[in-house]
């Protein structure tokens, strides 16, 4: 048994960790400071004697030193953080507080308590920027950010490594693609798309809807974090990515065929709706993730098609999750600058 920390835990890669950790009979503590996207519903139904919760701000040095301190982790998995691109484009303060001051402050207690408690900090595939064509980015690809949400986890991925190498802490970064499936708050694309159809609203898609993203189920993605705590090196960057892309036209397309033969009747305005496109839209974002498949034998293990009905089936049956969230968090259009 390990003793995990998972920062961000009542988040939705956060919550599905945990449950993972929990099936696998490792000790976690989730520290979260339960701001918007914070659902305690992902967690309500555990109750064990190998879960804790700590409300925490990751900005606040003193306590966080003082909790790991105390719990002693092996490991720390850090999804704390800012992740909606249109709101990085409303308010960028948040992100730069939450996604570089934050990461620092738990680098800082990191070092100050026990340099071998292993860091994976968690990233994303935004970093690198648009790929545009055929390519796919590995982890020598240079950084070329484009919303202020992806130059503060580029900045706080060079802020992790440059500890490592400084400072000597074990730690290793991610950059994983655009995750999916149960728990996600409805601001993003797939969960929002379910709860506008099953609530006779229109589908709403950024300019034509050709953007193309790579698609990965969230519990191959933990998977893959639980994996590199074991056997990943300490310095290194690991893409993490299912090979699958799709522009959202056709995400959307799926999404609706899925609920059909589910039986699920539509409403009148449940058609999609091509509006206005965000400033700095990227384009195209596709991961090689050879590395990870290479050096530590991992890799994903849901088809897109399973992934969808799996996420579907969940939120069908998890109608309460929207009904406890404030609509105006989810349903009014930001970023529209």
């Amino acid at each position: 048994m390990k003793r995990f920390i998972v920062t961000g835990g009542y988040g939705f890669i956060g919550s599905n960790l945990i449950r993972i950790l929990l099936e696998k009979k490792h000790k976690v503590l989730n520290i979260d400071k339960l701001t918007y996207a914070a659902r305690k519903y992902n967690l309500k139904d555990i109750n064990q004697k190998n879960y804790k919760f700590k409300k925490i701000d990751i900005n606040n040095q003193k306590e966080i030193l003082k909790t790991i301190k105390k719990f002693r982790p092996h490991g720390i998995f850090n999804l704390a953080a800012e992740t909606h691109v249109d709101r990085s484009i409303d308010d960028s303060f948040q992100f730069v507080k939450n996604n570089i001051l934050g990461v620092y402050n738990l680098l800082e207690a990191i070092k100050k308590y026990n340099k071998k408690t292993r860091l994976i900090h968690i990233s994303t595939d935004e970093v690198y920027g648009d790929m545009l064509g055929t390519k796919r980015s590995n982890e020598n690809f240079p950084y070329f950010p484009s919303s202020p949400y992806s130059s503060t986890k580029a900045s706080a991925d060079h802020l992790v490594l440059s500890f490592v190498r400084t400072y000597n802490i074990d730690a290793l970064v991610t950059n994983c693609s655009n995750n999916y499936g149960p728990r996600q708050f409805p601001e993003k694309l797939i969960p929002k798309m379910i709860y506008n159809i099953l609530n006779n609203k229109p589908l709403s898609i950024y300019s034509r809807g050709k953007n193309s993203r790579e698609w990965i189920y969230v519990e191959d993605h933990c998977e893959a974090l639980l994996k590199l705590f074991f056997k990943g090196k300490s310095g290194e960057k690991y893409n993490i990515g299912s090979g699958i892309n799709c522009n959202n036209t056709y995400l959307v397309k799926k999404i609706l065929s899925t609920l059909k033969r589910k039986k699920i009747k539509f409403g009148k305005k449940v058609k999609i709706k091509y509006v206005k496109d965000r400033p700095g839209h990227d384009f195209r974002y596709a991961l090689n993730s050879n590395k990870i498949k290479r050096t530590i034998n991992w890799k994903p293990k849901t088809y897109l098609s399973d992934g969808i009905s799996k996420t579907v089936d969940w939120y069908i049956n998890n109608q309460s999750f929207f009904s406890n969230i404030s609509k105006k968090l989810f349903t009014k259009r930001l970023g529209n600058r």
